[in-house]
């Protein structure tokens, strides 16, 4: 907010008395703004009353506006403060807050979000979604150069995209509608236009979980391409995330130190196992799972005792994964899928996709949907569809990496899961 090459510069700022301390013939406010804060202190016996009138009456969190000369003080922890010289109030604030967002009191999860506005005023939560920001531009600057185009999709669809049954139902003028889980089936399409694109969006599942991990409205990013296969994906997304870590350490220092992180960039590529080779990892950790089942928490908490940081796990059985999936020419009882795990956490999940219609179809007879339900996808590879790959990246997950947080309500401004829908 205030750099001690401004020293002996009169300046005039605006933000939020953070903190008040009145110790007689001095007044000092810790001033803050989205981008720091900043001691101001007033010498009484130089104020005008007014002046002294506001100082008075301030209470934390009142917006207000101070002028003064800037000065180096190796006294202060900041290392400069402002000398004030004029104060006003724009805004005040109540002389009770529900909630300290000093953060010398704790509060629970639930107090937070109730008053969650205040919540993310303490720095260290401004710090997450500041973070946050890097991310979002970091992440379309790596897909740009690497020749994608950011698209919008539906969020209002006539059926399920995932053939799932965790759809939030809405009334569309008088007919049944479902808020999108995913824009897999656009974003495929897509590819036949421009062969590369992207999606930054919100999607929603109905789902019971109440985890640490689980919301109901979430951010995912999404890829997919023309003319390539699950391995070239996996390059795009290890690189991608890469680039990402690396932005944040160069442009977000200040934000990590708040946080108590201490970040470097992953090296790339990352490690790759099979399914098949999970399973030899767990049997020699003492965890048995039979081949067929997915990778539960249980099963990835263990796995994660062999591998640490980011690694990938690929060819899962093709019966447990969606339809769209290609399965492996060689041997079609296992996909050419992947997730991307960092320690037990799954971050993302992609594959090559099913390009051929006839077999799109038999995927879906045999996981018991209906391919009628899907026929304007399906008419669609009927028209030209390229070979292509994708993946879905849950957003929030990645950034609870970058941050070291264990609960995703953490690092969204205003979460969303079964028993919160305010504020």
């Amino acid at each position: 907010m205030v750099r001690p090459e401004l020293d002996g510069k009169k300046v005039w700022l605006y933000g939020w008395a953070h903190e008040i301390r009145d110790l007689g013939s001095l007044f000092f406010i810790v001033l803050r703004s989205w981008d720091g804060i900043c001691q101001v202190t007033f010498s009484r016996s130089t104020l005008e009353k007014v002046y002294l009138e506001a100082l008075d009456s301030l209470t934390r969190e009142s917006v207000v506006r101070v002028w003064g000369t800037v000065r180096v003080a190796p006294q202060s922890r900041l290392g400069v403060e402002v000398k004030g010289e004029g104060i006003e109030i724009v805004a005040r604030a109540v002389e009770k807050l529900p909630y300290d967002v000093t953060g010398k009191v704790s509060a629970s999860m639930t107090t937070r979000l109730n008053y969650r506005v205040l919540d993310l005023r303490k720095p260290v939560n401004t710090s997450i979604f500041l973070i946050a920001d890097t991310v979002f531009e970091a992440i379309r600057e790596f897909l740009r150069v690497q020749g994608f185009i950011e698209v919008r999709t539906p969020k209002i669809i006539a059926t399920a995209t995932e053939g799932g049954a965790a759809l939030f139902k809405v009334d569309y003028f008088g007919k049944s509608a479902y808020l999108a889980q995913s824009p897999q089936l656009y974003k495929e399409e897509l590819v036949t236009v421009f062969e590369r694109v992207f999606e930054i969006a919100p999607y929603f599942r109905a789902e019971a979980s109440h985890t640490r991990r689980h919301v109901s409205e979430f951010t995912s990013v999404d890829i997919e391409a023309a003319f390539m296969n699950y391995e070239d994906v996996m390059r795009v997304l290890e690189e991608m995330v890469a680039y990402v870590i690396k932005r944040v350490v160069e442009d977000r220092r200040r934000e990590l130190e708040l946080l108590g992180v201490s970040l470097r960039p992953p090296k790339t590529p990352f490690k790759r196992i099979t399914y098949d080779q999970a399973l030899k990892d767990l049997e020699e950790l003492g965890h048995h799972k039979s081949w067929g089942g997915d990778l539960e928490t249980p099963d990835l908490r263990h796995l994660a005792k062999k591998y640490t940081g980011f690694y990938f796990i690929t060819h899962f059985p093709t019966a447990i994964k969606p339809f769209y999936i290609q399965p492996d020419s060689m041997n079609p009882q296992v996909s050419e899928s992947f997730d991307l795990m960092y320690q037990w956490l799954e971050l993302a999940s992609g594959g090559t996709r099913i390009s051929d219609p006839a077999l799109l179809r038999r995927r879906l007879e045999e996981q018991g949907l209906n391919p009628e339900s899907f026929k304007h996808h399906v008419e669609v590879y009927s028209y030209g569809m390229p070979f292509h790959a994708g993946w879905g990246l849950g957003f929030e997950r990645l950034l609870m990496v970058i941050t070291r947080l264990t609960n995703i309500r953490e690092v969204i401004l205003y979460p969303r899961d079964r028993f919160r829908l305010t504020p």
